[in-house]
């Protein structure tokens, strides 16, 4: 997957949309990512025993392809581009070429 953990990502669809935020977990299976402040939806939670009942903030998972990764260097939003040097694979800006 081209967008991994602590990754800063741009919201491209939906309520964030335009919102900049850092990728706390990504579910490769699911191919979502779990941005942080983004996504947020209430739940109603039932009292058991030892705690209480009432409405909780939950982040919920984007479809990685709802986001865009942020470049550091030229601070745009872009697709990732790949480069082979020395035996490794590495990831690259498509707009100004530098290596992420």
């Amino acid at each position: 997957m081209k967008i991994r953990k602590d990754d800063q990502v741009k919201v491209l669809q939906g309520r964030d949309k335009g919102r900049v935020g850092k990728v706390e977990r990504v579910l490769r299976r699911e191919k979502e990512v779990v941005v942080t402040g983004m996504n947020v939806v209430k739940k109603n939670v039932k009292a058991r025993q030892g705690q209480k009942g009432g409405i909780i903030d939950i982040i919920k998972p984007l479809g990685v392809s709802k986001v865009a990764l942020v470049c550091p260097k030229c601070g745009k939003p872009t697709r990732v581009g790949w480069q082979w040097g020395d035996g490794v694979k590495k990831r690259q800006c498509r707009k100004c070429e530098e290596l992420i």
